[in-house]
């Protein structure tokens, strides 16, 4: 007689084993019709699932994070059956849910056209409208490799023919369609009724380039239509912030082919940007008590051995080059170059903290299939830190690094953070103690702050534990830029020491810091986050002079003149153009102030303002508009520069 636990601690007794959907009806009607699969003492099961014993039983339902994962990963059966029934030679391979989604691969002998998405989205709805019952089943190993293969999928029999052993292999039915997978799955497609096929692309069969290339089409799935559509908005204002097109528009950047793929060529205008960010990096860093260090972009093979990355490092390491008998490697890190610095004298327990800051190029092999834009590029810039530090002084330097990115990334807008801190996982070195000094230093450091923060437990590195910090854009995206990693490996490969204030020697501990990520990357979320409408201390362009006739020219050319010795980025449009067309180009380049000038300004010695969202702020003098554009530069966000 099963006694089932409830996650609220109450029980409920049977007669017999019991369905997970029988218990969700005799709680109530309404939580067996919203049932999708339940949790039977932590494992995640089918509603159809019967118990025969005492257990603790968690009822899933759309409202849980499990239950969207359920319906995803549900409706990427769906639309395999759908594309199977509308194209019966296509073979189904691999479907798996991802963030927002899903997809699946099919062998098929021609490309799938956006036509073809329409038929089989269309048929998904007919099938899910259906509400076919999704029945589970099992089948010893080898006859299922014969089953698939009967049936012409021979990519599913490849994957069933590498399970090792001959287990039971768990298999999922609705109507005439039947799919290996582990479960579990709703109870019908009649729960399936908010989706919407994306896009189709090419991936390599079980992701090796060596292999026949395949169809991948995405998909994303919700509970409800109102989150579906919300999502879809989502992905229209993701199109609309691309950074591509957005950098192409404004003439930020490129990506210069003939030079080779995944190589950051910064134009002009980018070029002014990059710079407003370099510059207020290295401002707060030096107020924050960095010293700034300059590295070579190359090593000697033999240093990559020592540090570890030519044995854990190496499939994303460029080829050795041979010179003078001696092999060379471009770095895909600065750290190696900031140890050697320290190693360079004996340090005294009275010189630490170390706080060593570089902006540094580096360079990572990357396979052509995972270049995007800025976001993944194979050479790119580091702002790279590295403290060296007593163990005493760990939390304090910590507290540190926290007050300086959160100011950091505040300034360029970012008010929303995700925090997570990664714990020591199995194959750590270093021993408890250290560990557990560690860790705990970190998460004193984050709810000092007042962070709210989730807790990876094994996540961290083999080397030490860290904190991640996430942003998150204007349209709620998350992006991963900060990092504070501690390392107990580099100091004890390179033999790093100080001397204790006993005289003893002792090893430091190193902390890895990154607040921008790259530079690159940084740039291509902040593209994205305001829609390549810069704040004005960022913009690449601040203001533009915009005469109405030509007998302003002298005028706008002092004006311009007279602000650029201020350090404003300013630029005369003195075309023979009319004025609502200089004014919507300008705009149309997201430039912050559109200062037009006519015969009544050049005589007044005036401007009339505008700003790139369309407000008229009237009339003013020349030491006016400085000093409008003065504060709001230096204002930069929440910056430490305005104490």
């Amino acid at each position: 007689m099963p006694q089932i636990t409830l996650p609220d601690g109450s029980k409920r007794s049977f007669d017999a084993p019991v369905s997970v959907y029988d218990v969700a009806a005799s709680i109530g009607a309404g939580l067996a019709k919203a049932a999708l699969a339940g949790r039977v003492d932590g494992r995640l099961v089918d509603t159809s699932y019967v118990i025969d014993g005492d257990a603790d039983l968690a009822i899933i339902t759309d409202r849980d994070g499990e239950g969207l994962e359920i319906i995803r990963h549900s409706t990427s059966h769906l639309m395999a059956q759908a594309v199977k029934e509308l194209f019966p030679s296509a073979q189904v391979t691999i479907g798996p849910v991802i963030e927002d989604g899903f997809y699946y691969d099919f062998a098929f002998e021609r490309a799938f056209t956006p036509e073809d998405l329409e038929k089989i989205e269309a048929k998904m709805k007919t099938l899910a409208k259906a509400d076919l019952r999704v029945e589970r089943s099992v089948m010893p190993r080898d006859e299922a490799v014969k089953f698939f293969r009967d049936m012409g999928e021979q990519y599913k029999a490849e994957i069933i023919a590498s399970i090792p052993g001959n287990e039971d292999i768990s298999l999922y039915r609705q109507g005439e369609f039947i799919d290996l997978c582990r479960g579990p799955h709703v109870p019908s497609t009649g729960k399936l009724k908010a989706f919407k096929l994306t896009k189709v692309a090419g991936a390599y069969w079980r992701g090796d380039a060596r292999n026949e290339m395949l169809q991948r089409i995405y998909g994303t799935a919700w509970a409800k239509k109102e989150d579906l559509d919300a999502y879809l908005h989502r992905l229209a204002e993701a199109e609309r912030r691309d950074h591509r097109r957005i950098g192409q528009e404004l003439n930020l950047f490129s990506i210069q082919e003939d030079a080779g793929g995944g190589l950051v060529f910064w134009h002009p205008n980018g070029a002014r940007i990059r710079r407003s960010i370099e510059k207020f990096w290295f401002e707060m860093h030096e107020r924050a008590g960095y010293e700034f260090l300059y590295t070579p972009h190359i090593a000697n093979h033999d240093l990559w051995k020592t540090s570890g990355h030519a044995d854990f490092y190496a499939e994303s390491m460029y080829e050795p080059m041979e010179d003078d008998n001696q092999s060379y490697q471009l770095k895909p890190m600065n750290c190696p170059f900031h140890v050697l610095i320290y190693k360079d004298r004996l340090r005294s327990y009275r010189d630490l903290p170390l706080r060593w800051a570089e902006m540094g190029t580096v360079y990572r092999r990357e396979m052509s299939g995972a270049l995007h834009g800025l976001m993944r590029v194979r050479g790119f810039t580091q702002d790279d830190a590295h403290i060296f530090c007593r163990e005493d002084q760990i939390e304090a330097e910590i507290l540190r690094i926290l007050d300086l990115t959160l100011e950091v990334l505040r300034a360029f807008g970012f008010d929303n953070f995700d925090v997570m801190l990664s714990t020591r996982p199995d194959d750590a070195i270093g021993s408890d103690e250290i560990w557990a000094l560690a860790t705990e230093a970190l998460r004193k450091a984050i709810e000092k702050k007042g962070l709210e923060y989730g807790v990876d437990e094994g996540g961290g590195a083999f080397y030490g534990p860290k904190i991640d910090i996430k942003i998150r854009d204007a349209i709620g995206r998350q992006w991963q830029c900060s990092t504070v990693q501690l390392d107990f490996n580099l100091p004890e490969r390179f033999d790093l020491e100080y001397v204790a204030e006993d005289n003893s020697r002792r090893r430091p501990i190193m902390i890895h810091r990154a607040l921008l990520g790259s530079v690159e990357r940084f740039f291509g979320v902040l593209i994205e986050h305001y829609a390549g409408s810069f704040p004005l201390w960022l913009a690449p362009t601040q203001a533009a002079i915009l005469t109405i006739t030509d007998r302003q020219d002298a005028y706008a050319l002092e004006l311009e003149e007279s602000l650029k010795k201020q350090g404003l980025r300013v630029v005369s449009d003195l075309r023979n153009e009319k004025i609502g067309f200089k004014i919507r180009e300008h705009t149309l380049q997201r430039v912050p102030y559109l200062l037009v000038v006519g015969d009544r300004e050049a005589e007044t010695r005036t401007v009339a303002v505008r700003t790139r969202t369309g407000k008229d702020l009237g009339s003013m003098d020349l030491e006016a508009l400085t000093r409008r554009l003065a504060d709001e530069i230096a204002s930069r966000g929440r910056s430490v520069l305005e104490d």
